[in-house]
């Protein structure tokens, strides 16, 4: 093998060899989110998630979309990446309760997070 041939693997793991990221694949497991409630859930800054993502998203382990305003992200569909992420589930398997339950109380405060000015609860305390 030459340093070529393994160029991409070694990217990869240079990638997955922070613990954010791998955070960040973990909740993405569950389904597409926006970039402001992966911050949510993992107490980092939006433009320290998007900084991870654009890493991940570089060697085509996730993929994102704007909606409206708002950045979503999901787990990539190309065949490259499914033994990457295949093999990083069982080691990621006890990180998942917890980050489930940050993940459950993101979506219940989707509104407040992701558009603090467009929702009613907000709105109405201003």
């Amino acid at each position: 093998m030459t340093t070529d041939t393994l160029r991409p693997l070694v990217d990869n793991l240079k990638i997955l060899a922070h613990p954010a990221r791998l955070r960040i694949l973990v909740l993405l497991r569950s389904g597409e989110l926006c970039v402001c409630e992966v911050a949510a859930v993992l107490g980092l800054a939006p433009s320290t998630v998007s900084e991870h993502l654009t890493g991940l998203r570089r060697t085509g382990l996730v993929r994102e979309w704007k909606v409206g305003r708002r950045v979503h992200v999901a787990l990539s569909d190309e065949a490259a990446a499914r033994p990457v992420l295949d093999s990083l589930w069982p080691l990621l398997a006890a990180t998942e309760g917890e980050l489930a339950r940050n993940l459950a109380l993101a979506r219940a405060l989707r509104c407040e997070i992701c558009l603090p000015d467009e929702c009613p609860e907000t709105a109405s305390q201003a």
